[in-house]
């Protein structure tokens, strides 16, 4: 079920489950993210499960994949995806956010990428909690050479870098640009800077970059210490930094991937991903809250099955004429029944037992104002209507969104 063997032990270390509490949050960010997605052309796509199940790290590999093994290549160029699942990334479970332009080349794309998520950040309230970083990366010549100014700079400085750092050296100088260790932090600030040693076409793509980022008025800084890591990755890079320093999202372009997988030439893409659980603790940390789109109007506590026949009928009803409804059974308490009605906010709830079943006189409590009154049966629906209003009844019906051309 796993992929590169990993124990069931291991497993249970780097999953994670996710409660209602979160998950408020969570659809939330989901919404935004998709009416914004959707305003930009972007459009869904899940990828093979199989491929999901077995590796599950990666989605811009199986996205290219799904490119290239189903003849994409014939739509419209080029295609915007978005992606939210979750999957394994640095030895956990996140909860990706996620977006992919294929085909073509422009930097006005990855503007485009870096535009959509600077506004919803400010939609949901987080501005001026987060920095935008930027940087260039190379085509695989300007890889080679800079690597060596790298390794040439690093050379008389041996003494000051780490046992991990040194074997980096040879192999992956690039990563020392990104150590976090203080010594190595400081050299890494000193270091060739990758513009110098870009050539024309590379340079122009920068600076188209930055004019179309300030086109769309989206503020960044440069910091030529970014690096994607990954060798397929070309052109540009950035990042969003929160207030705490926590990278909140991260993408590069990666026109080298198809070639990594097999394709006889490279297909230009840029791509972004989020942990959407590090901007749900960003709200939580402000204590920036969701509102409640499921208030319970109506909550029904009833004791005994002769109850139940009366109950479950008569919620059925309240639930047609829009009342949000909800109805406590197999619990054979009153008292834990009566915790659930508390617990769940509801604002009138209906105590039917053995007696109100038979004769059809409910009381009804109005939670907010702890007053209680009856109401017979036939004329529950009616009442409650009316204490609420009219306007405050649900309307909506995800059937609704069915058409016929």
């Amino acid at each position: 079920m796993f992929s590169n063997n990993l124990k069931v032990e291991k497993v249970k270390e780097i999953t994670s489950d996710i409660f209602p509490e979160d998950h408020k949050y969570l659809t939330f960010l989901k919404k935004v993210f998709r009416h914004e997605f959707r305003k930009n052309w972007f459009r869904r796509i899940s990828t093979d499960i199989i491929e999901n199940w077995v590796f599950r790290t990666n989605p811009e590999t199986w996205i290219m994949k799904a490119y290239l093994n189903n003849n994409i290549i014939e739509e419209i160029q080029p295609v915007y995806y978005y992606f939210m699942d979750h999957y394994f990334n640095n030895d956990k479970q996140v909860e990706f956010i996620w977006a992919e332009i294929i085909w073509e080349n422009d930097p006005v794309l990855d503007a485009i990428c870096i535009y959509v998520v600077y506004t919803v950040l400010n939609k949901i309230w987080l501005e001026w909690t987060f920095s935008i970083k930027i940087n260039s990366n190379w085509v695989e010549k300007e890889m080679l050479k800079y690597k060596e100014e790298l390794q040439n700079f690093y050379e008389n400085k041996k003494h000051l870098l780490s046992t991990e750092s040194l074997e980096l050296l040879n192999k992956d100088p690039i990563k020392l640009l990104t150590s976090e260790l203080e010594d190595e932090m400081i050299l890494a600030s000193q270091a060739p800077n990758i513009i110098k040693y870009l050539k024309k076409d590379s340079k122009t793509h920068y600076a188209k970059f930055k004019e179309y980022l300030e086109l769309l008025w989206v503020p960044f800084n440069e910091d030529h210490r970014l690096s994607s890591g990954v060798e397929y990755a070309t052109n540009n890079l950035w990042e969003f930094v929160s207030d705490t320093w926590i990278i909140i999202w991260k993408w590069f372009r990666h026109n080298g991937l198809a070639k990594e997988l097999g394709n006889t030439k490279e297909i230009s893409a840029t791509w972004f991903y989020t942990d959407a659980m590090i901007v749900i603790d960003m709200l939580k940390s402000r204590n920036i809250k969701i509102r409640n789109k499921d208030e319970i109007d109506l909550f029904f506590v009833q004791l005994w099955d002769e109850a139940k026949t009366v109950v479950i009928p008569l919620s059925l009803k309240a639930r047609d004429a829009w009342i949000n409804t909800v109805v406590s059974l197999w619990t054979p308490s009153m008292k834990e029944q009566m915790l659930k009605a508390n617990r769940s906010w509801a604002k009138y709830v209906v105590m039917v037992w053995i007696m109100e079943a038979r004769n059809g006189v409910f009381q009804v409590r109005n939670t907010e104002s702890g007053t209680q009154e009856e109401v017979k049966k036939e004329e529950l629906i009616d009442y409650i209507i009316w204490k609420i209003g009219t306007n405050k009844l649900d309307f909506y019906c995800p059937a609704k969104d069915l058409i016929t051309e």
